[in-house]
């Protein structure tokens, strides 16, 4: 109880300017004690007002109230410091350079604890009081701590800016209308407040739902993340699994070609030998009778020689030597070389089937697909060389060195026998599969009756027949645009639609195989767009051309 007795004391006696103990304390005419020389510096800055007031209660004296010691307050302040007692504040109190200071506090200024709006000022928690004690301040709008206050004073007319200007949307003090925005339309600032109060709610409501949208767009793409690194795993498994079954198959075919090619070497060598082995007992008994006969043919007893020569001249049967072949030796040269042949066919085959799966991997597109261009610029961004694969074109169909143009003839083209070729149709594809978004450009020439197909379809179309799973446009495995003298008809599922659009001897073709998009283009001077397809692509497309009498056509280089 000493204690807090003790710490009513330095309250009583500390000036509510500076804080500290009372240095030099007057008492003014309302009553409140200060330092002699933080008054004084205060009432100071208010000559110019010619109005003298209490920091505290804010009473107003004139004139300037002349300044007498108070002993009484004196003697007490000097007891205090005797006993060792000390009224300023902790360090933490005192206001920092990022801090709101007090603006009444003289010396080292303490934290703000409010801001007055109506006074324009900040105040730390003792000077603060006569807001709570005062019945006109406790009307006071107090806000936390600002160090803007000056910002809501009017440069003009040195008043709060308590009134808003809907003319020039800016805060006004309500003098201002009177000259500078007279006869503007002026409202109370609070009034204006209330208004941009609600449309700040809805501006609100639409962040906060943007913000949702927002939410659930990063869980979709999460999720798609997860799905991509969930797909990738499951390809890479996939992959190494297939790869690692070639590897064995591979394997277990050279193990065979191995086990066979030494079955018939031991089988050969067998046979080489067992012959061998009769010609050298041939060898053996020929000597043997040539010695004999030798022998006979010395001795000089006639009688003995006509005896024994009956005997002695039958030989043994010679042992058939037929198969002996003098030829160039060439044993197992023919495996080796057929072995190569199915080396380079699978590189052949490795080689066309890898740069599909790169284009197939370069084109994995995880976010929404890109708007479709609206320019030919645009479309060129996407342009791609597209070669005419010959294992598929009809044997009616000349192609060109650099595989780009095709034309039909009536003499039949050497071909060699493959499955992938169409058989009656007058067609080809494209030697690699398209995914992802492209764009390429067709030139046909044609007569009077002649024309093109220009499509594109999947890579499992049927290449035998005259049925309609074979022909371009007649089933929902291909897209055509034909193009003919008499104008635009495009197929799918064996549907025509005619096309109405300028002519031309040029048609581009755009596609976004993940967006579903296939567009078909007059080009000229300027493009046109024909048709436009929007579906869902299931698997990797070919482009194709089909041909009419008389038709050529050309895969364009865009540059």
């Amino acid at each position: 109880m000493a204690q807090k007795g003790d710490q009513l004391d330095q309250e009583t006696i500390s000036c509510s300017i500076c804080l500290d103990l009372l240095k030099d304390p007057v008492t003014i005419p309302c009553g409140h004690s200060y330092c002699m020389s933080c008054i004084k510096n205060f009432w100071d800055g208010e000559d110019e007002k010619k109005i003298h007031s209490c920091p505290q209660c804010r009473q107003a004296f004139t004139p300037r109230p002349v300044l007498k010691k108070n002993t009484m307050l004196a003697a007490l302040v000097e007891q205090l410091n005797k006993n060792g007692l000390q009224a300023a504040p902790a360090d933490h109190c005192y206001a920092g350079l990022e801090d709101v200071a007090c603006d009444v506090c003289t010396g080292r200024k303490l934290k703000a604890f409010k801001s007055c709006l109506t006074c324009s000022a900040s105040y730390c928690e003792n000077h603060l009081q006569p807001h709570f004690e005062s019945t006109k301040l406790k009307k006071h709008k107090l806000v936390e701590p600002s160090d803007k206050l000056q910002e809501n004073i009017c440069s003009r007319h040195d008043e709060v800016m308590k009134m808003f200007c809907r003319t020039d949307k800016k805060c006004i003090c309500y003098l201002c209308p009177v000259d500078e925005h007279k006869g503007h339309d002026t409202v109370s600032a609070a009034a204006e407040r209330t208004e941009r109060q609600r449309d700040l709610e809805v501006r609100r409501k639409n962040i906060q739902q943007r913000i949702q949208d927002r939410e659930k767009d990063v869980k979709l793409l999460q999720q798609e993340v997860e799905g991509v690194s969930c797909s990738a795993d499951k390809a890479v498994e996939h992959s190494e699994k297939i790869f690692t079954e070639l590897i064995s198959l591979l394997q277990k075919r050279s193990s065979d070609v191995e086990q066979q090619i030494r079955s018939k070497q031991e089988t050969e060598v067998s046979r080489v030998k067992e012959l061998e082995e009769k010609l050298q007992q041939e060898i053996t008994e020929l000597k043997k009778k040539d010695a004999e006969l030798k022998q006979l043919s010395d001795t000089e007893d006639h009688t003995q020689f006509l005896r024994n020569y009956p005997s002695l001249s039958r030989v043994c049967a010679p042992t058939d030597s037929s198969s002996i072949i003098i030829r160039p030796l060439r044993y197992f040269e023919d495996v080796t070389a057929a072995v190569s042949e199915l080396r380079d066919k699978l590189q052949d085959m490795l080689r066309d089937e890898w740069t599909n799966i790169s284009l197939t991997l370069t084109e994995v597109d995880v976010l929404l697909s890109e708007p479709e261009p609206k320019t030919r610029a645009g479309l060129l961004k996407h342009s791609y060389e597209i070669t005419l694969d010959p294992t598929t074109a009809h044997k009616w169909l000349l192609l060109s060195e650099d595989r780009k143009k095709a034309e039909l003839t009536n003499q039949e083209q050497p071909y060699l026998r493959h499955p992938a070729r169409f058989s009656l149709w007058r067609q080809v594809l494209s030697r690699y599969i398209l995914t992802g978004r492209h764009y390429w450009e067709v030139e046909w020439r044609g007569g009077r009756e002649g024309g093109v197909h220009v499509a594109v379809t999947y890579k499992s179309i049927s290449r035998s027949g005259w049925s309609n799973e074979s022909q371009f446009g007649q089933n929902d495995k291909s897209w055509s645009l034909f193009c003919g003298p008499n104008g635009y008809e495009f197929w799918f599922k064996g549907i025509c639609t005619p096309i109405s659009g300028p002519r031309s001897s040029r048609v581009g073709v755009y596609l976004d195989h993940t967006a579903g998009i296939l567009s078909f283009y007059s080009v000229s001077k300027s493009m046109t767009l024909l048709h436009r397809v929007q579906t869902t692509f299931t698997r990797p497309l070919c482009a194709g051309l089909g041909f009419d009498a008389g038709v050529s056509a050309e895969l364009c280089k865009l540059t």
